[in-house]
C-alpha cells in the first residue's frame, strides 16, 4: 500500500492554503479522526461567494494492539454551496472519494446496503472481527453540514454525508497471516461516506 504519499499531498494542500488570500482559505483538522488516531489535514479554498473548494485528507500506518489492523490513506474532494456566506452556517455538498486500506479484527457491529457479484449482500462490517481485508476503493456522495463562527478566524463544522463505494479486495482468513482466501473481488457499497466535526482555522 502507498501509504507514504500521502503526507507529500497534504504538504502541497497546506502550501496552496497558506499562499491564498486573506479569508479566502481554511485548514481544518477532523476531531473524530483525531480520536481514532488517524493523521488528517483538510484545505478548503474559496471559488465565489457561496462555493468553495474542499479538500480532507487521512492517513494511518500504526500497528494496532492485539493483531487489529486499521491501515488506510484516503483522500476526498469535494465542492460546497453555502446558503449565506462561505465559512458560516447551512451548506450542502457533493464529494469525490478514493485511497487503499488494509482492515481487519474490528467488530463493526453493523450492516450497510451493498452488492456483490450481481447480488445482493450488504457490507457486513461484523465479518471484520476474525477477517482482514486489503485493497482500493472509489467512489462518491452528498453531503449536509453547518459551521458556527467561534472568532475572527476560528470556526467549528459538523457534517454527515452519505453515497456509494466501489471497491477490489483481497480477504485474508485472520487478521495476522497471510493466508489468503479471496483475491481481487469487487463489491459496492452504499451507505455513509463523510462524518466529520471540523476544528476550523481561516486565514
Amino acid at each position: 500500500m502507498r501509504f507514504k504519499q500521502l503526507p507529500i499531498l497534504l504538504i502541497f494542500m497546506l502550501g496552496y492554503a497558506l499562499c491564498a488570500n486573506g479569508q479566502h482559505a481554511a485548514i481544518k483538522s477532523n476531531i473524530i479522526d483525531d480520536a481514532f488516531a488517524n493523521i488528517n489535514l483538510g484545505v478548503e479554498i474559496g471559488l465565489a461567494p457561496k462555493w468553495t473548494l474542499d479538500v480532507p485528507a487521512s492517513y494511518n500506518s500504526w500497528e494496532q494492539y492485539g493483531g487489529k489492523r486499521w491501515k488506510h490513506w484516503w483522500v476526498q474532494p469535494g465542492a460546497r454551496y453555502w446558503f449565506c456566506d462561505r465559512f458560516g452556517g447551512h451548506f450542502i455538498g457533493i464529494h469525490a472519494h478514493g485511497g487503499q486500506y488494509n482492515i481487519g479484527g474490528f467488530d463493526g457491529k453493523v450492516k450497510f446496503l451493498g452488492w456483490h457479484d450481481g447480488k445482493y449482500t450488504g457490507t457486513d462490517l461484523r465479518k471484520l472481527d476474525d477477517t482482514r481485508y486489503q485493497g482500493w476503493f472509489v467512489g462518491g456522495g452528498i453531503s449536509y453540514g453547518y459551521a458556527w463562527m467561534l472568532g475572527t478566524h476560528w470556526n467549528l463544522e459538523a457534517e454527515i454525508g452519505i453515497g456509494y463505494s466501489y471497491t477490489r479486495y483481497d480477504q485474508f482468513r485472520c487478521t495476522g497471516c497471510g493466508k489468503k482466501i479471496a483475491e481481487d473481488q469487487p463489491h459496492h457499497y452504499v451507505g455513509p461516506t463523510k462524518a466529520a466535526i471540523n476544528l476550523v482555522y481561516l486565514f
